[in-house]
């Protein structure tokens, strides 16, 4: 799930119709847009804070054969909504391997090249700092 929220927006869309056809629903939750309080920690480890909102959309649905799926997403995005929702429903059923194949796995190398672009970014500000021995007692 958290590859299909943080993916770009309407990456998910195409990875799911270039997949398969999208197979009948019904709504429990159409897409709404709302938001959410996203909460810090000092240092990792204090007390916990409220850092601020963040923009969501969310839905729920309920395949014909009878699975639910359910999806919240980064952002005002409800074509993506929907399509995070369709996965997670058909990964309970026996579309999961070829959606993990063709829909996951490339969010998945997506991801990791963001982080691995972050990364490199990130070290090329680091500075190394060493003490020297000044010879003296």
């Amino acid at each position: 799930m958290g590859l299909m929220a943080k993916s770009a927006e309407g990456r998910l869309p195409a990875l799911l119709e270039a997949a398969m056809p999208r197979p009948a629903f019904s709504w429990l939750r159409p897409p709404e847009v709302g938001s959410v309080m996203v909460r810090g920690r000092a240092g990792g480890t204090g007390a916990p804070f409220n850092l601020g909102e963040m923009t969501v959309t969310r839905c729920a649905l309920k395949l014909a054969s009878g699975e639910v799926g359910h999806a919240y997403v980064q952002g005002r995005r409800k074509a993506d909504a929907e399509a995070a929702a369709l996965v997670d429903a058909l990964m309970q059923t026996d579309a999961a391997p070829a959606l993990r194949d063709t829909v996951l796995a490339p969010l998945e190398t997506e991801a990791a090249d963001r982080r691995a672009a972050r990364a490199g970014k990130a070290a090329a500000t680091k500075v190394d700092f060493f003490t020297m021995v000044r010879g003296e007692d």
